[in-house]
């Protein structure tokens, strides 16, 4: 009971950031103000030697050279007289010891008793040799800065010869001695080094608390720790912006699929070689000439090859702006299926609209055959016959490749059921394609007859029905290459999305009413990797799409250069 009740407290007791903070600049401090006080007591030291080794020094030589020591120096019994003067130099001086030996380095007066008759202590040099030396000394079991200067002969029957040398001592501090004597400014420097450090870990905790939303170092360690699991184990690709569209954060996912370095986090998107569509939907910025406020929700663009689709949000925090967040998906397989899928649906919808088609016919005979009407019955069915041979014989005339007939039928029966009519120009000519050729064919020629007739419908809506909406289609091939031409009697496409609604997959119908779809992308995407391209233009009846790609080759080779 005792251990659970103590281990709630001690995680209550964890360290917070400011206490680390408060923790760590004190110790600095501390080492700081260690090294400070080593180093003022290196300077001390230093100057007390060369402050003091001059005095004793000039202490010494003054001695050396006074009249009343040269006379008694040489005189049998000189501790009585020189006693008082050596005395009376320690008293005025300060100093901690005056001394004097004779020519042969035997001390004959001292202010130390103990030291008479003892021999000199120097620096390894011989005191009978009349030189003069200052440095440190041990003097009777105390270390003293001495100065040792000779004492000449200054009569004229010993003039010049060495007499004696006289030492000056001046106890040296110790390091403690030193310390306590500094410990004031020590304790001062302390003081406002601390008063110093709390007020600056405060402020920094404060700031780096705000710049971390509140959280403590376990917190960010943990959140990191989940950021990188989240990130890193997901099969979409993930990219942050700050609001200076910089990188923050790409994981692998996402910098695979926008083909970016390894070291892009920290670039701009500028850096990069980001721009164009990829760019407004990365920066949240809207195209030239597109409303301001685009929705960044499941945006089509197609990159290197790849369809992706995109959704970006703006990150906020108290009303500060952070950044955003972008997540990618690949659609690449996806469109490919549907392009798999299409014919499949093409046919599916031939059927529905033959049905419907068959149903009305089926209607008007029976209802002539209920009013007698059998002779008109049979004209009528004779008619039927006759338009249908025709149509299909100049249909197949021109469009051998079966699969890229089937889809024109299908698509005219759809077109007839929407007031539509879908013409084939007298200029198509399409021979039998590999069955690869065919499928890309048929998926360009499907989207760009999907996008007209939708166009030329709308048209016909706003311009009250009209009964002559049309869409032209022209098939051209040559011996590498099929070129696919799409003229409808739409109102067309303003010239500042002519370019847009490729990069951007609208298709004709977006242009005009912001919807949004991935035909127009899968048509140049499947152009890029064919070595073609897919184009845009205005005439006097409408739109006309013109899509031109290879054929006859692998699609591996007419891939290179696409980027």
């Amino acid at each position: 009971m005792v251990i659970t009740s103590r281990s709630p407290s001690r995680k209550q007791r964890r360290h917070t950031l400011a206490g680390e903070l408060l923790r760590w600049q004190l110790a600095i401090v501390v080492i700081v103000l260690a090294a400070v006080a080593a180093v003022s007591l290196a300077q001390s030291k230093s100057t007390f030697d060369r402050v003091e080794g001059r005095r004793v020094t000039a202490l010494a030589e003054e001695m050396a050279g006074n009249p009343l020591l040269r006379t008694q120096l040489v005189r049998p019994v000189p501790a009585e007289m020189l006693a008082p003067l050596l005395q009376s130099t320690l008293t005025r001086s300060g100093v901690t010891s005056a001394t004097v030996a004779d020519a042969r380095g035997r001390i004959v007066a001292s202010t130390n008793p103990t030291l008479l008759g003892t021999r000199l202590p120097g620096s390894g040099t011989d005191p009978a040799e009349g030189r003069g030396w200052s440095g440190e000394l041990p003097v009777n079991g105390v270390t003293e800065l001495v100065a040792q200067a000779p004492v000449l002969g200054a009569e004229d029957k010993n003039a010049g010869d060495h007499l004696g040398t006289v030492m000056i001592g001046r106890t040296s501090p110790s390091v403690w001695q030193r310390l306590v004597g500094a410990s004031s400014y020590l304790l001062i420097y302390l003081g406002v080094a601390s008063v110093l450090g709390v007020a600056g870990s405060w402020l920094l905790a404060r700031r780096i608390k705000r710049q971390t939303f509140g959280m403590e170092p376990r917190e960010i360690a943990g959140l990191a720790e989940h950021r990188e699991a989240m990130l890193f184990g997901i099969a979409e690709g993930v990219v942050a912006l700050d609001p200076h569209q910089r990188l923050t954060l790409v994981n692998a996912v996402g910098r695979g699929l926008l083909d970016l370095p390894e070291n892009c986090v920290g670039m701009s998107l500028a850096d990069l070689g980001i721009e164009g569509r990829l760019y407004d939907v990365l920066a949240g910025t809207a195209p030239e000439g597109a409303p301001g406020d685009l929705a960044r929700r499941d945006e089509v663009v197609v990159r290197r090859g790849r369809v992706l689709v995109m959704n970006r949000m703006d990150v906020t925090k108290d009303g500060r702006r952070l950044g955003s967040v972008t997540t990618l998906r690949d659609r690449t397989e996806l469109a490919q299926l549907e392009r798999e899928l299409g014919s499949f649906r093409s046919t599916t919808e031939l059927l529905r609209a033959q049905a419907h088609e068959f149903s009305n016919q089926l209607h008007t005979i029976s209802g002539l055959i209920q009013i007698g009407e059998h002779d008109e019955v049979v004209r009528y069915v004779r008619a039927l016959r006759k338009h249908r041979e025709s149509l299909d014989l100049h249909l197949t005339s021109r469009v051998r490749d079966r699969a890229v007939a089937a889809l024109l039928m299908a698509k005219s029966a759809l077109a007839a059921e929407r007031k539509v009519r879908l013409k084939i120009s007298e200029r198509t000519a399409l021979e039998r394609l590999e069955p690869t050729d065919s499928a890309d064919v048929a998926t360009v020629l499907g989207n760009l007859v999907d996008n007209a007739v939708d166009a030329a419908a709308s048209g016909s809506r706003a311009g009250g029905g009209d009964p002559d909406a049309w869409v032209e289609v022209e098939l051209r091939q040559d011996a590498s290459s099929v070129e696919i031409v799409v003229r409808d009697s739409g109102p067309g496409v303003a010239p500042e999305l002519a370019q847009e609604v490729f990069s951007h997959g609208f298709t004709t119908k977006a242009a005009q009413g912001g919807d949004r779809g991935i035909g127009l992308a899968l048509t140049r995407l499947v152009c890029k990797r064919r070595g073609g391209e897919v184009s845009v233009a205005n005439t006097r009846a409408g739109a006309m799409f013109t899509a031109r790609m290879s054929v006859g080759r692998p699609a591996d080779r007419a891939t290179e250069g696409v980027r």
